[in-house]
């Protein structure tokens, strides 16, 4: 196995357990624990991780934008709780934003029964996605290719966004938190979020219960801005009172 692949792999297993350990890891891909070491060091100075005694733990700054395999991994079954409770809200004929998260492309998944939408997406996943679907307008917005995120950004990108009025954007985030509002891991992502949102009649915030009480680096937006948040379970209620405070709805599976 190539030192990169087994990279991939420690990193996709330190999102899922939190943390892992040398003399576990050297065993499972039966390599010498100071190979180990060596991959744990390369994670740590690309800011993935954090390197503790023995093993490293996940970093949670958020800052740091994960490949699309491995994002896409993180809370599926809450990810497909928000994207059926976005199918409810898309109505026959309407013009949408997806942005490039890996929520959307659960969205995309979810609302290909639905008839006459257009969809204007940054996203290459939910362009592939939506492929095989006909009667819609699938649209892309153009820029360039960030190939982590799979995602089309850059001024081309949110200058072509600010073209249309959609009546619709769904958006996710890294982070929300109290004080701070909306915030993602970079000004590149960050800007196509705002340009979506200056140019959509409506916003939701699809946003999983791991992202609350989280701080990324780039702010996107205050809460003043966001008309709907969409959850896959009941926030605290410090949550639901910012929310009523500021007037916005908030949808999550009911029990």
């Amino acid at each position: 196995m190539l030192a990169a692949e087994r990279r991939k792999i420690i990193l996709e297993k330190v999102h899922e357990e939190k943390k892992v350990i040398v003399s576990e890891l050297s065993k499972e891909f039966e390599v010498s624990e100071e190979t180990i070491r060596r991959d744990l060091e390369k994670l740590a100075d690309e800011g993935h991780i954090i390197k503790s005694y023995g093993g490293a733990v996940i970093n949670e700054i958020g800052s740091i934008d994960l490949p699309f395999n491995i994002r896409w991994k993180s809370n599926a079954v809450g990810k497909q709780k928000i994207a059926e409770l976005v199918s409810q809200e898309i109505k026959e004929g309407e013009h949408i934003f997806l942005d490039a998260s890996t929520t959307a492309v659960f969205i995309a998944k979810n609302i290909k029964q639905k008839s006459n939408l257009t969809v204007i997406t940054n996203s290459i996943e939910i362009l592939l996605e939506l492929a095989d679907v006909n009667g819609w307008n699938i649209m892309d917005t153009g820029g360039t290719l960030k190939g982590d995120s799979m995602s089309l950004v850059g001024k081309k990108a949110c200058d072509q966004i600010e073209k249309y009025n959609a009546d619709k954007v769904f958006l996710s985030c890294k982070g929300i938190d109290t004080v701070k509002g909306v915030t993602e891991g970079n000004d590149e992502i960050g800007s196509i979020k705002q340009s979506m949102i200056a140019s959509s009649a409506k916003v939701y915030l699809t946003v999983d219960s791991s992202k609350f009480d989280k701080i990324a680096f780039s702010s996107i937006c205050p809460f003043s801005k966001i008309d709907v948040v969409i959850t896959d379970k009941k926030p605290d209620i410090k949550w639901l009172e910012l929310f009523r405070k500021h007037q916005i709805e908030c949808r999550y599976p009911k029990l």
